[in-house]
């Protein structure tokens, strides 16, 4: 990955964020990269040299670091593994995870997280959920039980103020998230390990655009909107969820009334993902856009 210094910040800060990247290894699948779509996943392998971010996309990283150097120096008692890697050979290839904390006596997985508050105001906790569960599954192959896990997350952009006088928002800047992995969970989390993996090892050899395509969940895609237009006027009458809805509003109103289809953006591709510049899918999109 080649490190951009675009806003001239201090070396310190550049020298950091580069020892956190560290680059994919070769019939190694790290837990957080089945998180990713396939394509995404394949297209780093590819092109992680050639993959170019400015250091400035990145410095909330070097807080996420921050906080786990802070807790790495505190020592684990003797019924607990910290900064722990388990890897488990999945089909063709090799999955590795490093949790952050596994405590033998309560039977739990801790892991540390930074986030936004909207990550709490939204409840979207999905991927937390998955990332754990998949630890868990490491764990257990490597004998060792597990009932749950929590995530401690650390909220970069709390508001003191707006706790106070608003009830849905977190009331403290750190917050503990807790999951429960009872044993019926462990074929679920299994399944889609073993079909991840094997998707990712049939697709190491296909063509770039040949890739699967990331779903609209793993694009972040916001959805189609469905605008109801009247006549020539440029702004809608009212947009809709589905297309049912708005269709039938036309079908009420009558002509001059039409359908006008905004597609979803897609907020990962376009803000997020690191490879986006080598994606057909994305390069493609941009050009239909431009036209």
């Amino acid at each position: 990955m080649i490190i951009t210094n675009k806003h001239h910040l201090p070396e310190p800060i550049i020298n950091a964020v580069k020892r956190d990247e560290q680059p994919p290894r070769p019939g190694v699948v790290r837990v957080t990269s089945l998180l990713k779509g396939v394509r995404e996943v394949i297209l780093e392998q590819r092109y992680w040299d050639q993959v170019e971010r400015d250091a400035s996309d990145m410095a909330w990283l070097l807080f996420g670091r921050a906080v786990h150097s802070i807790i790495e120096q505190e020592e684990e008692l003797d019924h607990q593994l910290k900064e722990t890697r388990l890897t488990e050979r999945v089909g063709g290839l090799d999955l590795s995870g490093q949790f952050d904390l596994y405590d033998s006596k309560r039977k739990m997985i801790t892991d540390y997280k930074t986030c936004s508050v909207w990550k709490f105001i939204f409840g979207d906790f999905d991927d937390w959920r998955k990332q754990t569960a998949i630890y868990a599954w490491l764990l257990r192959k490597a004998g060792f039980p597990v009932v749950g896990a929590e995530i401690v997350a650390f909220i970069k952009d709390h508001s003191k103020s707006k706790a106070q006088f608003d009830a849905q928002y977190p009331d403290a800047p750190v917050q503990t998230v807790t999951f429960n992995f009872p044993d019926q969970t462990v074929p679920v989390i299994e399944r889609f390990i073993v079909e991840r993996m094997a998707q990712i090892e049939a697709a190491q050899d296909l063509p770039d655009a040949d890739l699967p395509l990331c779903t609209p969940e793993e694009r972040w895609n916001s959805g189609d909107k469905f605008a109801v237009m009247k006549g020539k006027n440029k702004r809608a009458v009212r947009v809709y969820d589905t297309q049912e809805e708005a269709e039938a509003r036309i079908e009420k109103e009558g002509a001059p009334y039409w359908l006008e289809v905004r597609p979803g953006e897609d907020k990962k591709c376009s803000q997020y993902c690191a490879v986006n510049a080598f994606c057909p899918y994305w390069q493609e999109k941009q050009k239909e856009d431009q036209e």
